[in-house]
């Protein structure tokens, strides 16, 4: 229905922005993976974007690479695997790192992304792994960083808790992550590695 988005970011905040195209503002749920490159408010931006309809709602997703939303699609595609899920995926590995797990049956490394127990992680093995060098294959598009935000650990706190971290959990893992000068991209980049390790 909609597959793609130009426009200006109008806002930001993880999980959701606000893309202005031609007066329009489209608000998206996007992975931190995309938030990470994403422009500047007020700079321009294409979008690959994925749209899905609920019997009570209707949501837009956007990701700044092709990859990244076959990725998306695809994780939903394992049985009890939802929107939900499959963006936790994206902010916590890139696709590289999730295609390398599933291929190598990493269960241990894909139970630390929020959401997903040992059986959800066993069954996206099962699922995924004969179709895995094919995931999220795609192309990215050009973007620029973001703006360091006015304070990285508490937004960072924010974003990590709708990815579905516990607020306790979240807090430690922003400001064990924080470092001088650290924008909030960069603060839930480092929180989400480390929660990999």
């Amino acid at each position: 229905m909609i597959g793609r988005l130009r426009g200006i970011v109008a806002y930001k905040a993880p999980p959701w922005l606000v893309v202005d195209v031609n007066g329009v503002g489209y608000e998206l749920e996007a992975p931190m993976s995309t938030f990470y490159d994403l422009p500047d408010i007020g700079r321009e931006v294409i979008l690959y974007t994925h749209y899905a309809q609920k019997e009570d709602s209707v949501s837009l997703y956007g990701f700044l690479r092709d990859g990244e939303r076959r990725l998306f699609r695809d994780v939903q595609k394992v049985s009890g695997i939802g929107a939900k899920i499959a963006l936790a995926v994206l902010s916590a590995a890139s696709v590289e790192e999730f295609v390398r797990m599933v291929q190598h049956g990493d269960v241990t490394a894909l139970t630390r992304i929020p959401g997903i127990g040992k059986k959800t992680a066993e069954r996206m093995v099962l699922e995924l792994r004969d179709r895995a060098a094919q995931l999220g294959a795609g192309g990215a598009l050009p973007s620029s960083s973001g703006p360091a935000a006015a304070d990285p650990v508490s937004e960072a706190t924010v974003a990590l808790q709708q990815l579905g971290y516990k607020p306790t959990e979240a807090a430690r893992m922003a400001r064990d992550a924080n470092a001088e000068g650290d924008d909030v991209a960069m603060v839930i980049r480092k929180a989400l590695q480390s929660a990999l390790r």
